[in-house]
């Protein structure tokens, strides 16, 4: 009997879902769109800076140096100004995000080994900062040393090599593609606000529509509607997840180290995490607007405090402890595993034994909490 009530509940869900194909097929459609829209836009890795150059010296030593900022492909000369202060007026115009300042006499200056070149950086976008600061660093490092090594051959002595040199190899990634570095991390993202968003709205719906009366005139038990709405969206969000993760292979071509059958069992796993935390909100929020108050905040935290974007090793304890109550710190870990570096169980048994214990309690407070409120 329990199963029989289960399986009319799960095909009233199915019936409500398919009867509005539009909403259904908005489902579908918006996290592919918004995979689209991220990765085509978001960029962790900024070159081609607009820079200000105030050249004071104006001679060849200041030229190679300049020359050696554009060719690096990290800064663009978009405007030659006066002085310092003219550099400072176009970053804060915003026509340039960098500018570089060559103070007079710098090739005399050079020669005793005193010449300074001030880089300048728009602060207020980080990315830019990093990108640009670290280029900078390496190019004025690599200018120095070709300036010593020629002032030494002058002098007769050759160098015969780097006393010391380092070997630097990128795991999972040699070519420092920010797809794959973001991809992973995204389609999990969005995983989880669909598998959220779909539930979160699932009984407060049913209250302001006023269907709530034909449930409550059933013999279903909490726990039994509970599943009954949760099956139906898992299919939904599974199939959303197919289609995610297929256009991030097939044309964004993300490269899948590890074993699909794994990630989808996996993602399955995650998806009924994500469904019955959007329940617990459904049975939590009084209405509409304020589940969906609840969710923003939610994604909000899950973008900040998972490691989706920022890496949660710098964080706070209590920070990192805030994030852990979210499912989808754990399965960020778990789907950079499996596609980017192709790890099995063996590496990942910890995270989705976290998952599985969130999934379980997640469930257990949505039926406890749908109870009280049917009280």
């Amino acid at each position: 009997m329990r199963w029989k009530r289960v399986g009319a509940l799960i095909r009233k869900e199915l019936t409500q879902l398919l009867r509005d194909r539009r909403t259904l097929a908005l489902i579908i459609a918006m996290p592919l769109i918004e995979l689209f829209l991220f990765a085509y836009a978001v960029e962790l890795t900024v070159d081609h800076l607009p820079t200000a150059v105030a050249d004071l010296s104006r001679d060849e030593r200041s030229r190679d140096f300049l020359e050696a900022l554009r060719v690096s492909g990290y800064f663009d000369i978009v405007t030659y100004v006066e002085d310092e202060e003219a550099v400072i007026w176009a970053i804060e115009a915003g026509v340039a995000k960098a500018g570089v300042v060559v103070p007079p006499q710098f090739a005399a200056r050079l020669e005793r080994g005193e010449a300074q070149a001030l880089v300048l950086f728009d602060g207020s976008e980080s990315f830019s900062v990093q990108s640009g600061f670290a280029a900078a660093t390496a190019i004025g490092q690599a200018y120095a040393f070709d300036v010593t090594v020629r002032q030494l051959r002058r002098q007769g002595v050759e160098l015969s090599g780097m006393p010391i040199t380092s070997s630097t190899r990128v795991l999972y990634n040699p070519n420092l593609d920010d797809l794959v570095f973001i991809m992973p991390g995204l389609v999990a993202m969005l995983l989880q606000i669909l598998a959220v968003n779909m539930t979160a709205q699932s009984v407060v719906r049913e209250y302001e529509l006023g269907t709530i009366e034909q449930l409550l005139v059933t013999p279903a038990r909490p726990l039994e509607i509970v599943v009954g709405k949760l099956i139906p969206n898992t299919l939904v969000a599974f199939l959303a997840m197919l289609t995610n993760i297929g256009a991030a292979v097939l044309w964004f071509g993300l490269p899948f180290h590890g074993s699909p059958w794994l990630f989808g069992l996996l993602s399955l796993l995650f998806i009924v995490s994500g469904l019955g935390l959007g329940l617990l909100v459904s049975t939590v929020a009084q209405t509409q607007k304020e589940a969906q108050v609840i969710t923003s905040t939610l994604m909000l935290l899950s973008q900040l405090l998972t490691g989706f974007i920022y890496p949660r090793h710098p964080m706070p304890p209590v920070v990192r402890a805030v994030g852990n109550l979210i499912p989808l710190t754990y399965f960020v870990r778990i789907v950079r595993g499996i596609i980017t570096k192709g790890v099995g169980m063996a590496f990942l048994w910890t995270d989705v034994l976290s998952l599985v214990l969130y999934t379980g309690g997640a469930m257990a407070l949505a039926a406890i909490t749908f109870k009280k409120r049917l009280d």
